[in-house]
């Protein structure tokens, strides 16, 4: 079996709990080295690991064939420029950069190199989206004409993290958790003609922005992307409407929550929600009407890994290729302009 050894540029909540576990298990990974400025808490876990102190050593290790970009999204686009430059592959966290001319950029050095460059949309494979995602490929609803996706939290006080509240290129809501609402949006009802989008800031003393609320405008489908951090008691996560009927469901996947409390993807019943989240169906079929709920797809942020590897080696396609991140970042983007100018932006393709 090809093995590929892969580094990871930051030991913080994602490369934690979003990436090193899933590329531990993978056999076709070596999780080889992790760079870590001052600390070394990567050998706790994973004692077989190098510990980086820059990213040049990295870099410069001929045997490293897969770089993960994780660090702040402000890092992205330089990061992820010097791997490609030094010949590695390379999946970004997202937001995948900034802007989209640096997208665009990456991309181009990406097919220039010929290196697999991917963006790390890990929501793709969450239960409640996969789920929603099957109902309506299924035809449960007929022709779908709204859709209304939620992402609330509730986090009154502003995070440690300098760089999640400081007023820089890439910080707030809108970069944090509006790449995952849009991606999903994409994913099932492709590009928008334009979008239309209300950016503000909420929390007492906060400098970036915490409230988003995006309409996406398509020919005949209305969609609408929310996401606020002071959201106590929050919507339904997902309510799709149809010709037929209606599909309302939580955003319920435990991915996160097990990860955060130790727990490990080759655990049994990964990724099962509890059958109190299952989503509400409300439609004709065949001529007669239902309502029932419709047990979930256990999530599983593994698949992005396993398709990732069957990329590399030849076999499959890329998870989520600097394409579709370059969609998001256009569609990010126009948002930034319409909550400014306050009016619809026509979103420019410039694939």
């Amino acid at each position: 079996m090809q093995i590929i050894k892969t580094a990871i540029l930051s030991f913080g909540l994602s490369g934690k709990v979003f990436h090193a576990p899933f590329i531990h298990l993978h056999p076709g990974f070596e999780l080889k080295a992790i760079w870590e400025r001052t600390k070394s808490e990567s050998t706790e876990v994973y004692p077989y690991v190098h510990i980086a102190r820059s990213m040049e050593e990295l870099l410069d290790d001929k045997s490293i064939e897969l770089i993960v970009v994780n660090t702040p999204t402000g890092t992205h686009f330089d990061y992820a420029k010097k791997a490609l430059e030094a010949n590695k592959h390379v999946v970004v966290e997202k937001a995948f950069t900034t802007t989209v001319d640096e997208a665009v950029e990456l991309d181009r050095l990406a097919t220039e190199k010929n290196r697999l460059l991917s963006v790390f949309q890990n929501r793709r494979w969450d239960s409640d989206f996969q789920t929603v995602q099957k109902v309506i490929s299924d035809g449960l609803l007929g022709p779908v004409h709204e859709a209304e996706f939620h992402f609330d939290r509730y986090k009154e006080e502003l995070s440690p993290k300098l760089h999640k509240e400081t007023a820089a290129p890439g910080a707030g809501l809108l970069y944090d958790l509006g790449p995952h609402l849009i991606d999903q949006a994409v994913c099932l009802f492709g590009m928008p003609d334009a979008v239309f989008a209300d950016i503000r800031t909420l929390r007492r003393n906060s400098q970036v922005d915490d409230y988003i609320d995006l309409l996406l405008y398509y020919p005949s489908i209305r969609v609408r992307l929310k996401s606020s951090l002071l959201v106590k008691e929050p919507l339904p996560s997902f309510t799709v409407h149809g010709l037929y009927g209606s599909f309302i469901k939580s955003r319920a996947d435990i991915q996160e929550g097990a990860l955060l409390a130790g727990g490990k993807p080759d655990q049994p019943n990964w990724g099962v929600e509890p059958e109190s989240e299952m989503g509400l169906l409300n439609t004709k079929i065949h001529g007669m009407e239902e309502r029932r709920t419709i047990p979930t797809i256990a999530g599983n942020y593994s698949h992005y890994y396993a398709r990732l590897y069957d990329a590399l080696t030849g076999k499959g396609e890329n998870p989520v290729s600097a394409k579709d991140g370059i969609r998001v970042m256009q569609i990010l983007e126009a948002a930034r302009t319409s909550s400014r100018e306050r009016k619809a932006i026509t979103v420019k393709d410039k694939l």
